[in-house]
């Protein structure tokens, strides 16, 4: 078992909105949260009044303790405004995904039991039908509403009062305050029931790990309705009093120019991102030295090119590593990461215990030995929202989570993932790791961006099968004698397709599942 080697830290005996504005007085007009394409600011003492006004809006709107608002916009200021105005009030946020569909939106706000729905005139198409499917009592809309008759009321007139927020009874260890969905591996989306403690817990004891400066300018690129954008980015930043620079979307060039234009010196991001900065020829054409550190989670970063991006940049690099259901990270590596921990996801979070186990047997394992990693922290979740199969399946009865993820510890307790234990490929009996051979493919000059998948196989069971987008010419032959060189047998690619693209979640996660059935659908048509 692996604790922290860091004495126990407290955590505020607080409601989130609370512990998250706690420093507002002295921050004053400081800028808290700017939209970057726009520069439209809020200071602290804005947000703080914009958060009591919502609160009060809400509760004039009848919208009480254990209500659900569902929140489907992209990230802008607007962002922690309505999340903390709903958490003041002892409401419950259900952040939803940008991308999702009218039926993805109907299963979320029917599950999540979702009151009301605040979002865009962009994404009015698709979240009117599910609203009035669903029996949303009002859906309010953000920006300009020209010419809309579909019975929405405008989200100005939620802050249309004294600001004399409701006084309401918050109880930070039962009471919940965000409900994200987990995609998970398999069937429709689970509501991750996560309380006020379990989001204060995740923002203070990741804080320990590394140093947030005062003058520090963070982007806010990754989105805001996934835990990382919710947790370490948004909720983050307004708890540690610096300034915080949202985008809508992710375009890349806009990227550059807001971190070079704004002088961004903290950028959370996903492995995509990371890809991106240390290989595209764009990155040339911007001064992005005030950048000092970047921090990279939601899926295994090589170390390869962990260490391509931190020399092209001149700047510190770390790994973290944690699951919706831990309410953002359960490790994280410190930075400077000592050269020999790079491609680490760190040390476990101070009050956190993780250990390994054999994911045939249940056997606890030892140092440097591969694994499920399990978790036990006061930021892992509840449970699954209207689902104790799943949340049974998943805590068992000693509180322990079971990540679903496969990694080992060294001897120093520095945590390293592998992959996803239902994503390994059996090949003769043999486990191979997606995510090893993706960082070795994405290491070469040639390749831009790389899935490997199992390929269903007669005489192996399942063979690796890699997908890639090139940078420059290279045959597929080349690329598989490029892997074969650098691993056991049993690991080669045996099948190699050239894509144009690789399908990604919007939190930066490979979807295999979509490269799965489009193998199969293949393997299918040809035999």
């Amino acid at each position: 078992m692996f604790k922290s080697q860091q004495p126990a830290v407290d955590i505020p005996d607080g409601d989130l909105t609370s512990v998250v504005l706690g420093a507002v007085d002295e921050l004053g007009d400081q800028a808290a949260l700017i939209d970057g394409p726009s520069g439209r600011t809020l200071s602290y003492l804005q947000l703080r009044e914009q958060v009591n006004k919502m609160a009060r809006g809400l509760d004039l709107r009848g919208f009480k303790k254990g209500d659900v608002m569902a929140v489907f916009i992209p990230n802008m200021p607007e962002y922690g405004v309505i999340f903390l105005g709903v958490a003041a009030v002892g409401g419950i946020n259900t952040t939803v995904n940008s991308l999702y569909s009218t039926a993805d939106l109907i299963h979320q706000f029917n599950d999540s039991g979702a009151k009301f729905l605040v979002t865009i005139a962009a994404f009015l198409d698709r979240a009117i039908p599910a609203a009035k499917e669903c029996g949303i009592e009002e859906v309010f809309i953000l920006g300009d509403l020209q010419g809309d008759d579909q019975g929405t009321t405008p989200f100005s007139v939620l802050l249309d009062n004294d600001g004399n927020a409701p006084e309401v009874e918050i109880d930070p260890k039962h009471d919940l305050v965000a409900l994200p969905y987990s995609s998970g591996t398999t069937g429709l989306s689970k509501g991750v029931m996560l309380t006020h403690e379990n989001l204060i817990a995740n923002m203070v004891l990741s804080c320990e790990m590394n140093v947030t400066l005062p003058t520090d300018r963070l982007i806010g690129v990754l989105p805001f309705f996934h835990i990382y954008g919710m947790v370490l980015i948004l909720n983050l930043a307004v708890y540690k009093g610096v300034t915080l620079v949202s985008m809508p979307r992710f375009d890349l060039e806009q990227f550059l120019q807001i971190v070079q234009d704004y002088k961004i010196t903290t950028l959370g991001l996903v492995p995509p991102l990371v890809l991106a900065l240390a290989k595209h020829p764009l990155v040339d054409n911007y001064d992005l030295s005030s950048v000092r550190i970047i921090g990279s989670g939601a899926a295994p970063l090589g170390l390869e090119l962990e260490q391509t991006c931190a020399s092209r940049l001149g700047c510190e690099i770390y790994q973290g590593y944690g699951l919706t259901e831990t309410a953002g990270a359960c490790h994280v590596n410190t930075s400077p990461v000592p050269p020999e921990k790079q491609g680490a996801v760190g040390l476990v979070l101070p009050n956190t215990l993780s250990k390994i186990i054999d994911t045939e047997t249940g056997a606890e394992l030892g140092c440097n030995e591969k694994g499920e990693v399990l978790v036990k922290g006061p930021h892992v979740m509840v449970g699954y929202l209207n689902n104790d199969e799943a949340t049974h399946g998943c805590i068992d009865e000693d509180g322990w989570f079971h990540t679903g993820d496969v990694g080992y510890a060294d001897e120093d307790g520095f945590f390293y993932i592998v992959d996803r234990v239902k994503e390994l490929i059996k090949y003769k009996g043999y486990q191979v790791a997606p995510a090893e051979l993706e960082a070795l493919l994405v290491s070469h000059a040639a390749i831009a961006d790389a899935a490997v998948i199992p390929s269903p196989d007669e005489e192996a069971g399942e063979i690796p099968k890699a997908f890639v987008v090139l940078n420059e010419e290279i045959s597929a032959e080349e690329i598989m004698q490029f892997v074969a060189d650098e691993v056991a047998p049993h690991k080669k690619i045996r099948k190699l397709e050239i894509v144009d693209e690789i399908p990604k979640s919007a939190s930066g996660k490979i979807l295999r599942r979509v490269l799965v059935e489009r193998e199969r659908e293949s393997l299918a048509d040809s035999g």
